[in-house]
């Protein structure tokens, strides 16, 4: 598995796990990080964060 892959299958994992909620827990996981000074946990939480805003702004199917 790729690093590309591994940080998609960890967002789609957030997003099954906290639903609507997945962007807050991975923005509030990024920021703890963050402040505890694990930058490259804070990092990797961050490229997860956006592929979650990118999950959550693909377009619905339309109803048929």
């Amino acid at each position: 598995m790729t690093d590309e892959q591994h940080l998609w299958a960890c967002a789609l994992e957030v997003e099954r796990q906290h639903g609507k909620s997945a962007f807050l827990f991975a923005s509030m996981r990024a920021d703890q990080l963050q402040a505890d000074g694990a930058f490259e946990g804070a990092r990797v939480w961050r490229a997860i964060l956006e592929r979650i805003e990118a999950l959550e702004q693909k377009p619905s199917k339309p109803d048929n």
